[in-house]
């Protein structure tokens, strides 16, 4: 008998995923399938999406739905869950329940703090024996997931609406991003994540895990062989020369990049500046890049 197999579907700013999995005997969770789209919801703006992305999204999930019959899930183990973007927007429900009419996928827009509980099991999951206190970035491109945690213990975590395609469209005017225009981004930076700052002075860490795009690059770019099969570590000096060659860098040379995903490749920028006000904030020593995060995190509590 075939074993029972479960699927999630993540409703990002930028990306759409689709992950089918089963539950694992040596492994957390034992993938059958992975999808993604860029979708780019907030390509004309995070307050309404437009109607090309609007329609992208429809087809997306038209696209997921056909996958999902392919592999025989059961609707009831599907889990589709929405972030910042249909949290946002004035359309988003609009849009929920016309993939719901359409496909017969429920969508659950989900909060931020949500998010970080669920991007937190994920990360448990790919870094189980890290007994340090850790801070967990989760960059996606509405907002942007903190959490200070102690093993399975979350400290504090909060949700801050400063995603890459936000960050992107209000800051990166130029090619490459000028002296001017990342100083205004660092300058917003420092004033919107003082609450971090708060928090790190009561509960301070030397390592950054990080979770999702901007990291995947970097992990691609800079990261040190793989020390299990979900994680791997970048020393903080490899990020530097990164973040300094790509910052210079026009969109067509970030395009041309051996190896680079097109999809990351024009909000890189405004991304590594993102990471670099936090290393500087937190001193960090050691970035761990974890392959699991919030997707993953939903998927466990669903087999359950």
């Amino acid at each position: 008998m075939a074993q029972e197999q479960y699927a999630v579907i993540d409703l990002g700013t930028n990306t759409f995923h689709l992950l089918i999995a089963q539950p694992g005997t040596r492994t957390p969770i034992k993938e059958v399938y992975r999808e993604r789209q860029f979708v780019q919801l907030a390509e004309e703006g995070i307050a309404t999406i437009g109607a090309a992305p609007y329609q992208r999204a429809l087809q997306t999930l038209h696209h997921f739905r056909a996958v999902l019959d392919q592999h025989q899930v059961p609707v009831e183990q599907v889990k589709a869950f929405g972030t910042a973007a249909l949290r946002t927007a004035s359309n988003g429900p609009d849009l929920v329940q016309k993939i719901k009419t359409t496909t017969g996928i429920t969508v659950t827009t989900i909060s931020g703090d949500e998010e970080a509980r669920l991007i937190h099991k994920g990360v448990q999951l790919a870094v189980p024996d890290v007994e340090d206190r850790l801070l967990i970035m989760d960059i996606g491109g509405g907002s942007v997931e903190f959490i200070i945690a102690e093993q399975d213990r979350i400290l504090w975590a909060q949700s801050f609406p400063i995603g890459v395609a936000v960050l992107y469209r209000d800051f990166h005017r130029s090619e490459p991003i000028s002296s001017s225009e990342r100083e205004q981004l660092c300058s917003f930076l420092q004033v919107k994540l003082q609450p971090l700052r708060t928090h790190l002075s009561e509960w301070p860490t030397p390592f950054l895990v990080g979770a999702s795009g901007t990291f995947d690059v970097l992990e691609q770019f800079v990261g040190q062989r793989p020390e299990t099969g979900y994680s791997s570590r970048v020393s903080k000096g490899a990020v530097q020369p990164f973040y300094e060659q790509v910052t210079g860098m026009t969109l067509e040379e970030r395009y041309a990049l051996p190896g680079m995903p097109k999809a990351r490749a024009a909000m890189l920028s405004v991304a590594l500046i993102l990471v670099d006000e936090v290393i500087k904030m937190a001193n960090t020593e050691e970035i761990i890049i974890s392959a699991f995060a919030m997707k993953e995190g939903m998927l466990s509590e669903l087999m359950q």
